[in-house]
């Protein structure tokens, strides 16, 4: 049986833990806060009091929170103590100066560590539907493949180490500005004193449909804003990104700004669709 720890239980590292225990992996949690690690035991998930307890004897290793110093921390204390062949899968996103930094930690450890962010929200993570974007050495890709192929639909091997995070950062930056494009479209109609149900239609009958950008529209249209993708990370994503970028992005940082106005007024922990009740507010 392939053994996997989950280092970071949050909403998506939960996620992932309950569908890799419920498709017969033996996995290991570890949380700095320890109720949401212990809340996984019903689900088939073993609680570990520390983190060098969670990956002693594991196949490999996920690192899922929420920044690259966090991460940093985390491995100095883990990578002494996982199995040599082991392979530490970082699926956290951290952007490519970050991940370059944990590569490197990676090495001098002499240990073997995949790029492997995911494209997805907590639902596909529960139903292994993740897209795995995945940078490095085929050979290590295919040692992990056993639990990849568990997570994911689809694993999307991109290139060269540090490649899939920056590919990350651009795709959840291009996921954003969809949403709040979306945002502005329905927000337009009411303006318009338009029926939204005809704007959806056209858009879901022809080539410009959007899956995920329609079922947040839903979410607009119901004001209700389950936490698949919280603003406060997509405003941390976006942040990364500028910070790879040789030059401003008007776009972006239009973005960018209107995010963090909506995070400012206590939508950060809602869904990013959250954001169209910061347009609400501005334009009716």
């Amino acid at each position: 049986m392939t053994a996997v720890s989950v280092l970071g239980t949050g909403l998506m590292g939960s996620a992932m833990a309950r569908h890799m225990a419920g498709q017969g992996l033996d996995v290991r949690a570890w949380n700095r806060t320890a109720d949401k690690a212990l809340a996984l035991r019903p689900d088939g998930v073993h609680p570990a009091a520390s983190v060098e307890e969670a990956v002693r004897g594991a196949d490999a290793v996920i690192t899922m929170v929420p920044t690259g110093d966090v991460v940093a921390s985390l491995a100095a204390r883990f990578l002494p103590a996982m199995p040599a062949e082991a392979v530490w899968l970082q699926m956290s996103t951290v952007g490519g100066a970050w991940t370059d930094r944990l590569l490197r930690l990676a090495a001098d450890a002499g240990r073997r560590m995949l790029d492997a962010p995911v494209s997805g929200s907590s639902q596909p993570a529960e139903q292994g539907e993740l897209v795995l974007i995945v940078s490095g050495a085929s050979q290590v890709l295919e040692r992990a493949r056993p639990v990849l192929d568990v997570l994911g639909s689809h694993v999307a091997h991109v290139g060269t180490a540090g490649e899939a995070s920056r590919v990350k950062v651009i795709v959840n930056s291009w996921m954003t500005a969809s949403v709040v494009a979306m945002a502005d479209t329905m927000l337009a109609c009411e303006q318009l004193d338009l029926d939204p149900v005809h704007v959806l239609r056209v858009l879901e009958d022809g080539p410009l449909g959007m899956p995920y950008a329609l079922q947040k529209a839903g979410e607009i249209r119901a004001r209700a804003y389950p936490a698949g993708f919280p603003l406060s990370l997509a405003l941390k994503d976006l942040g990364l990104l500028a910070e790879e970028r040789d030059r401003p992005s008007r776009l972006s940082d239009t973005v960018r700004e209107m995010v963090r106005r909506a995070v400012e007024a206590g939508h950060g922990r809602e869904d990013v669709a959250a954001v169209a009740e910061l347009l609400r507010r501005e334009l009716l």
